[in-house]
């Protein structure tokens, strides 16, 4: 009678302590996988701290606006003479950006920046970042609906190549440029991408 008593507390406590062993198990491999996946991300990640500090300077979120009209100068003050988007992203027809936004920068300090078209984003695609979060932000850039319909191939090849992502590191007397160089732009664009296109939250 005892021995049967004996088997009937200790066949419990064997299971509960199984149950256990293997919970704390599954526990830990649990925990591994999620900082296996916390670590992939990181080097994607940190890579785009640096691209949204270009981004969300002023060379970058004068244009890249969710309404109407774009800013100017360091501190993103409202453009002058009430400028808009217009249909085309060219402005108005009485007030086209080519009006006074000529083929080069103006010498003259703060004078008005130039390069060969130069315009807004159009209305149907308007890339809008201001105002956005740094984790917004990297959706909206990773994204073929808001991002111009760009493929990571494409992205790479924009930042490294486009006129007026170049003219961010040449603008003109009186204006800042972005953090940090265009060469370190373009490879943490590449850095980012190639490890994932991985976006805060």
């Amino acid at each position: 009678m005892r021995t049967k008593l004996r088997w009937q507390v200790v066949i419990p406590v064997l299971g509960i302590t199984m149950a256990l062993g293997v919970w704390q198990a599954l526990s830990q491999n649990s925990a591994a996988r999620v900082e296996k996946t916390t670590g992939d991300r990181q080097p994607s990640i940190q890579a785009f701290a640096v691209v949204a500090s270009v981004l969300m300077s002023p060379r970058c979120l004068n244009c890249h606006i969710p309404g109407e009209s774009p800013l100017q100068g360091d501190a993103g003050t409202p453009h002058n003479m009430n400028v808009k988007r217009g249909s085309d992203g060219r402005g108005t027809p009485a007030m086209r950006c080519s009006n006074c936004h000529q083929e080069e920068n103006s010498s003259q300090l703060h004078g008005p920046p130039g390069r060969t078209g130069w315009r807004l984003p159009p209305p149907s695609m308007p890339l809008a970042w201001q105002g956005l979060t740094i984790g917004e932000l990297c959706r909206s850039v990773r994204d073929p609906a808001t991002n111009g319909n760009k493929n990571p191939t494409q992205l790479i090849e924009h930042v490294g190549e486009d006129p007026f992502v170049n003219w961010g590191w040449n603008p003109g007397p009186g204006r800042s440029i972005p953090p940090v160089s265009h060469e370190e732009f373009v490879s943490a664009v590449t850095a980012w991408l190639d490890a994932g296109a991985y976006c805060p939250q």
